[in-house]
């Protein structure tokens, strides 16, 4: 008869062995992934930071053109919800006066039955069923007639406001996702810079101070940590093509070294149409809130035809704008971490000029 032993189980001290070992296994595979992957060169960082920084900037344009519907949509409805207010009062009031109508004729024991119709509160079916108004009299035929074009009208006024509610609704939901993604590759970008030490990030605010200050004549100088140069280029002697082109780009010199933060419009800082739309309301002349709405503002014109105080519009989807400010060099509000400063128009592609 075949005996049947149980397995003999594992001795505590056996499983704490394997457990450990494998522990010191994972970790070991971990230490040689990290070695394995080098870590960022400071030049690799900086490409991805800027990356974002464009990224960011995009985004940033949605978001104010989309907070510019919010704030046009909060009008409409305001005053649509007034206009309904107020059809609903004259609706009250034309009512009450059919309604002094029908306590009379009770008072004295005789309602008309086209008086009792008020009271249904649906005038415009009794109108629509009527063969003849003879039973009516001209008076309360045209108070009846009154009742329910407002009725219809009010009907057609709460729609509206009903649908422009919505669209309030969704476009402030679109702002939030803009926020959420501008916030995001803001705390991405700094991710990446945090991961380099100060030595290789001062190195790099060097680059950018050369970079920006570029082709205009001046030693770089620190402005808000972001580079450029606080003093003012050789901006050569060409005429602005407009005294309010002038006065814009005057206003707009005033904020060199205010800083670059998303979604401002001044005073104290500002992005860069927030820049544009400041420098120009200073001047008298309103400019839409984005930089793409902005490139439709004026007259198109080519790198050849600028003057000082035209707009400059630059990356394909014309996400950054600026003023030029003559001799090949543009004033804006150029990113985050960056502080208004003249920069050669160069440094960025270029798409064309508007003359507003």
């Amino acid at each position: 008869m075949a005996s049947h032993r149980r397995p003999k189980q594992p001795s505590r001290t056996r499983v704490t062995v394997l457990t450990a070992t494998a522990a010191a296994a994972v970790a070991l595979s971990s230490q040689a992934a990290a070695q394995a992957a080098p870590k960022p060169s400071k030049q690799d960082v900086k490409a991805e930071v800027d990356k974002l920084y464009e990224q960011a900037e995009q985004a940033t344009e949605k978001y104010n053109g989309a907070k510019e519907k919010q704030e046009k949509l909060q009008k409409e409805v305001d005053r649509l919800q007034d206009k309904v207010a107020r059809g609903q009062d004259e609706l009250n009031e034309l009512r009450k006066g059919l309604g002094a109508v029908a306590s009379g004729q009770y008072r004295s024991g005789s309602i008309d039955p086209s008086v009792q119709l008020f009271l249904s509160g649906d005038p415009e079916t009794y109108l629509d069923k009527a063969s003849t108004l003879d039973q009516l009299s001209g008076q309360q035929a045209q108070q009846l007639q009154a009742i329910a074009d407002k009725q219809h009208r009010l009907a057609q006024e709460r729609d509206e406001a009903s649908k422009k509610i919505q669209d309030l609704a969704d476009t402030r939901k679109s702002l939030g996702d803009q926020k959420d993604q501008v916030k995001g590759k803001l705390a991405k970008a700094q991710e990446l810079l945090n991961s380099l030490t100060a030595k290789e990030r001062a190195e790099l605010q060097k680059q950018e101070q050369e970079r920006a200050s570029r082709g205009t004549g001046d030693r770089p100088t620190l402005n808000g940590g972001g580079g450029g140069t606080t003093a003012k280029p050789d901006l050569g002697k060409d005429a602005p093509s407009s005294g309010r082109a002038a006065a814009a780009l005057a206003a707009a010199a005033t904020k060199i070294g205010s800083p670059y933060v998303w979604g401002a419009t001044g005073p104290s800082s500002f992005d860069c149409s927030g820049l544009t739309s400041w420098a120009y309301q200073q001047a008298g002349q309103p400019l839409p809130r984005t930089s793409q709405a902005q490139a439709g503002a004026g007259t198109r014109l080519g790198m050849s035809q600028l003057k000082p105080g035209d707009l400059v519009l630059f990356y394909g989807d014309l996400h950054h704008i600026g003023l030029y400010a003559g001799n090949g060099q543009v004033l804006h509000a150029p990113k985050p971490g960056a502080s208004v400063r003249y920069e050669s128009i160069n440094n960025m592609p270029f798409q064309f000029g508007v003359r507003v």
